[in-house]
């Protein structure tokens, strides 16, 4: 007959194995996002009105874009710069959190519908509907391009 103390130690083992290889991942790749702060992923087959966006170094073109509430958006997003960037629409509390997790990773690369990172020449496209009313912001958050001033404003209305 076993002891219960060694039954119950390896319980606790099990136990924690499991929660440890059941936690969801922290990168970049895979946030696990169930709602974002600027809006929902877009559907490509609606039709949406198209803002193109220039990326390069510590600024983005336009800074400032404004959209209504419901409207869907489709950006097209470039980089003109001589180094990767990045496109990250969200609230700025979230946009601050996450620079501060860049920092530790600079490397970590977007796969979420709300983001982008690109290489110089590079583009790509997100389509975004903007649901909520109020100010949010697209940044790069490769470390130090957001404190340069690498942010921009969509206004919702």
């Amino acid at each position: 007959m076993e002891n219960p103390v060694n039954h119950l130690t390896r319980i606790g083992i099990a136990l924690i194995a499991l929660s440890i290889t059941a936690a969801p991942s922290r990168g970049h790749e895979k946030h696990g996002h169930q709602s974002y702060s600027a809006g929902e992923p877009g559907d490509p087959s609606k039709p949406s009105r198209t803002v193109e966006v220039e990326m390069k170094e510590m600024e983005f073109t336009p800074f400032r874009i404004e959209v209504k509430r419901g409207e869907q958006i489709r950006f097209v997003i470039k980089n003109a710069g001589t180094e990767d960037h990045e496109f990250l629409l969200a609230a700025t509390e979230e946009n601050l959190k996450h620079a501060e997790v860049m920092k530790k990773h600079p490397h970590m690369e977007h796969d979420d519908p709300n983001g982008v990172r690109l290489a110089p020449k590079k583009s790509a496209e997100i389509v975004w509907k903007f649901t909520e009313a109020g100010t949010f912001e697209y940044s790069c958050l490769i470390p130090d391009h957001r404190d340069y001033g690498m942010t921009g404003r969509v206004i919702v209305k």
